[in-house]
């Protein structure tokens, strides 16, 4: 659930052109941005047999290690049953770094009342996710959702109590997990849907290595934020029928995806109006139902 303030312009006719030399096709017939803002681009073009469509990410220089991490982690994923876009090229320079990948027909928008099959579908996902084998591929560890926003500085900000409380509640905590393939930012809004059924996990830049729970709590968060506490368990439903095992530090790794989120849950409540096409949520109703749920994850902790 990345920052919907920082997408950048369109795309330059030096990126269009190369986005044409990538994809065969004669001329540009649709540029149009897939998030309020910006970046990334749907990209249309046109060609001797009909033409098609591909999405563009731009980013700074500085982000092409993220672009890293989604450019080796997404074949990971298709290789072991994870519907993602194809990677269709990558270029990095000393003034920005651009990513081509597929586009996929579907949407991201989610119902207002809790569906159960689909939030048993996202945690079935988080496991198959997981299971990937990454053998000696070199990714970063990942030990929390989003690691690439310092919460700890944002708590320091704006202190709120019970944040606070759970970060320290947390503080040497370290559960042994094994680890895997794990996603770092697993939410609907990161998924696409079509008849019912997940089509693409997209948005890869905080993928690596780390344990199932990032994953799962993470989308056991979102479950929360956006429909009530109920919702979670569908979710843990779903991970432990496709893990067949039950998951491990359940309420250690819920409490660590509640302390990694902003203080006024900030730009998470934009986010998700715009992702999932939520408008009935609030910031208001989705702050009370972030403190019930790390509230409940403390407790659990004991």
């Amino acid at each position: 659930m990345t920052d919907a303030s920082a997408r950048g312009a369109g795309p330059t006719r030096d990126q269009l052109m190369w986005v044409l030399q990538l994809v065969g096709g004669d001329a540009v017939t649709e540029i149009r941005p897939l998030k309020a803002g910006g970046s990334p681009w749907l990209i249309g073009w046109g060609d001797a047999s009909a033409g098609g469509r591909a999405v563009l990410r731009v980013g700074t220089a500085a982000e092409a290690r993220v672009q890293a991490r989604a450019e080796t982690a997404m074949p990971i994923a298709d290789e072991h049953g994870v519907p993602v876009p194809d990677v269709l090229g990558s270029r990095i320079s000393d003034e920005e770094s651009l990513l081509l990948i597929e586009w996929i027909d579907g949407s991201s928008s989610q119902p207002v009342e809790p569906d159960p099959a689909r939030l048993e579908a996202l945690g079935a996902m988080a496991a198959v996710i997981f299971r990937a084998d990454l053998g000696d591929i070199e990714l970063p560890h990942v030990s929390r959702p989003i690691d690439g926003v310092d919460f700890d500085a944002l708590r320091t900000a704006s202190p709120h109590p019970l944040l606070e409380r759970a970060a320290r509640r947390l503080d040497g905590m370290h559960p042994e997990s094994p680890t895997g393939l794990v996603h770092g930012d697993l939410w609907p809004g990161n998924t696409l849907w079509r008849d019912g059924e997940i089509v693409a996990v997209i948005d890869w830049d905080c993928a690596g290595r780390g344990p199932a729970g990032v994953d799962l709590a993470s989308l056991r968060l979102d479950a929360a934020l956006s429909w009530g506490p109920e919702a979670s368990d569908h979710v843990l439903a779903g991970w432990e029928r496709e893990a067949a095992e039950p998951a491990q530090d359940v309420a250690y790794w819920d409490a660590v995806a509640g302390v990694n989120t902003p203080p006024d849950l900030g730009w998470f409540v934009e986010t998700t109006i715009e992702a999932i096409d939520r408008p009935d949520l609030t910031r208001e109703v989705m702050m009370k139902r972030r403190d019930a749920f790390l509230s409940d994850a403390l407790e659990r902790l004991g």
